[in-house]
This record gives C-alpha cells, sequence and structure tokens, in this order.
C-alpha cells in the first residue's frame, strides 16, 4: 500500500499550508518519485512521444518538476499554494535549474502558449470537488496542449477511499515533527474527508506547535473521466492501474489516464 500522506498534495483553505509547507518533503521522503518519473518516461516510449516542454498541475514542492527539468524536459509548475512554491523555487535554485513555477488555481490557470504535455500526479484531480470545475481543468489542459500533445493524470480510486482510507486513522513521528490524520469517507456524496493534526517543532527551541487541517478528495469513476475528457476532444489513449500498463483491477488504488489531445488537428484539417 502506498503511503497515506500522500493524499495531502492540495488542501481546501491554501492558509494551512504556511505550515506544512516546510515539512511536506520530511513526511513524503519514501515516496519513490524516481520511479514516478520513470513510469512517466515509460508513457511517453509507449506513445511513442517525445515532448521538450511540460506542465505540472499542482506541482506542490516541485519534486516531480524538479526530477523532470534533470532529464532534460523544460518545465512549467502549477501550485495554487504560493508556500509550496517556495520550497519548489528553492529546490530549482540549489539543482541551478530553469522552471517557471505559476501561483494559480489549476481550475482556471493560464499559461504564455502552448505545451507538448501536461500532467498531474498525486491525486490532484481528486481534489476537483465538482464534475464542472474538473471539466474545466480537461478544457484548460485541452486549450493549452499542442496538436496531439498528452495530458497524464492519476486519480485514487473508489476502492482505496472505501478499503484502504475509510474511517481509519493514521500517524507519523518524526525527529522534527508528527501528525495524527482521521479519515471519513461519504459513500453517498463520495466525498473523503480527513482531519488532520501537526505537531511541528520550533527551529529556535525545543518546543512543539500545533496546527490543524482538514482536506478533502472526490472519489470518480472511470467511466466519468472518460466522459469528461471525450467532452473536450479528448482521445483516451490508456487507462492503467499505476505504474503498470494493466487494466485497472477492482482492488486498484491508484488509475493513470493518458489522453491525446486531437482538436486542433480537426480544426486544421477543416481549414
Amino acid at each position: 500500500m502506498e503511503q497515506p500522506l500522500c493524499l495531502m498534495k492540495k488542501v481546501k483553505k491554501i492558509e494551512t499550508y504556511k505550515s506544512f509547507a516546510r515539512v511536506y518533503d520530511l513526511f513524503m521522503a519514501e515516496t519513490p518519485y524516481e520511479e514516478w518519473v520513470c513510469y512517466i518516461e515509460e508513457i511517453f516510449k509507449k506513445e511513442k512521444f517525445s515532448p521538450e516542454l511540460i506542465a505540472e498541475l499542482g506541482c506542490g514542492t516541485g519534486t516531480i518538476t524538479t526530477q523532470l527539468a534533470k532529464k532534460g524536459y523544460s518545465l512549467i509548475g502549477i501550485d495554487i499554494s504560493e508556500e509550496m512554491l517556495l520550497e519548489a523555487r528553492e529546490k530549482a535554485e540549489e539543482n541551478k535549474l530553469d522552471i517557471l513555477y505559476l501561483n494559480q488555481d489549476m481550475t482556471e490557470f493560464e499559461l504564455y502558449g502552448t505545451v507538448d504535455c501536461v500532467i498531474s500526479l498525486c491525486d490532484s484531480v481528486n481534489y476537483i470537488l465538482e464534475e464542472d470545475d474538473l471539466l474545466k481543468v480537461f478544457k484548460l489542459a485541452n486549450n493549452y496542449l499542442n496538436p496531439n500533445g498528452l495530458f497524464i493524470f492519476d486519480i485514487n480510486t473508489i476502492y482505496k477511499f472505501e478499503n484502504i482510507l475509510g474511517s481509519n486513522s493514521f500517524s507519523e513521528v518524526t525527529e522534527d515533527a508528527s501528525y495524527i490524520w482521521e479519515n471519513y469517507y461519504d459513500k453517498e456524496e463520495m466525498i473523503n474527508e480527513f482531519y488532520t493534526n501537526f505537531f511541528i517543532k520550533d527551529e529556535k527551541s525545543t518546543l512543539y506547535e500545533r496546527f490543524e487541517e482538514y482536506h478533502y478528495e472526490k472519489a470518480y469513476t472511470i467511466d466519468s473521466i472518460k466522459e469528461l475528457l471525450l467532452k473536450v476532444n479528448f482521445e483516451i489513449c490508456g487507462v492503467y492501474d499505476a505504474f503498470s500498463f494493466n487494466e485497472p483491477q477492482e482492488n486498484s488504488e491508484r488509475i493513470y489516464f493518458v489522453a491525446k489531445e486531437i482538436s486542433k488537428n480537426k480544426e486544421i484539417n477543416n481549414e
């Protein structure tokens, strides 16, 4: 089972990240980001796709953008939290990487031009709680993609919300911080709510400061995601059990979608 804290990619209120941004990477230390990036490149190979410019929606502290930039891609990172982006920019500076970071809501993001690929990982899509807003994200992704560009994203599954997270509690303790997470999943509304308490050590003393946050994710069916993608003229290239090219199973916890931009090609052919 993957690390529960991966759910904390976005929060409903960005103010909460003022305390959490500086310890986010600490709690995510066990996340196999390198494997995730390799999987993205495997998708590129499968689709015979060679992007140059990639935009990541919900980039957080920029670990994925940093690793992709190190591999030679040009990157744009987009996130609603300025505090998370401060951490991302520091990583870029430390690694001497030229990455453009934009403080924007993914439901209304704006780019200066088109890109070859749009990605959104670590269940950022689940944080879009209304289908109408998710349709906006998909429409914007399509709008800013070059012809035949790819849109790659993952979601947490209904199975994971019901059977892994459910009404359970999680906790973790490190030398400088700890958290307690109480989870609740509403099957009727298909909304996952989790309440977290963070205890973060003050850098100038031995005291710990307490912060609390509420997080929400929406569960989507595969069919509902497909329907929204088709509405904005995406071609669905594949739906996979995470980190493989196998079809999703009943017990899949994370699913990847790969979609191709085709609307601009239609426009070109009609001219």
